[in-house]
């Protein structure tokens, strides 16, 4: 696991994949990340995980091509898809929300509670429902501004 600076993990946080995580994350508590030590989650920037979201970086593709399972040996298994799940900057996931295989979170973009994202999402967009769809563009000039400012005063800290 990489951890930047300003990183904070609620509790009963759940990772089996590899994990790299900027400045200014926030994880809250009962999130689960799943895939195995294969997969990876990476949260850049001042991106956030709400309260019991779901993400699912690695796994069975479950379409028949083999059978299901951490236990099933290689050669009966059925595909896996996936790798990483990429939360890029200023990114939000909602409360309750889960992410399938491989999926990248767009800069800015916001995943609403419960939604269940099975797609990459565009940049600065608000997504919501099962299956997630955007419902609006976010306003973002003031996020990247303080964005810049803090990160510009965290690299001063750090000098």
């Amino acid at each position: 696991m990489d951890v930047g600076s300003f990183v904070a993990i609620d509790s009963g946080f759940y990772l089996t994949t590899s994990a790299k995580l900027g400045n200014y994350i926030h994880i809250a508590p009962y999130v689960s990340c799943i895939g195995g030590v294969t997969a990876l989650l990476e949260m850049q920037d001042f991106s956030t995980i709400a309260a019991g979201a779901r993400l699912i970086c690695y796994g069975d593709e479950h379409l028949g091509y083999g059978l299901v399972g951490p236990t099933v040996p290689k050669e009966f298994a059925d595909r896996m898809v996936g790798g990483a799940i990429v939360v890029q900057r200023y990114a939000s996931i909602g409360t309750g929300a889960i992410v399938l295989p491989g999926l990248t979170i767009a800069e800015g973009s916001v995943l609403g509670a419960g939604a269940v994202l099975t797609k990459n999402t565009e940049p600065w967009t608000i997504y919501v429902g099962s299956p997630a769809k955007p419902i609006r563009a976010r306003p973002h000039t003031k996020m990247i501004n303080f964005g810049q400012l803090l990160l510009e005063k965290l690299e001063s800290e750090l000098e």
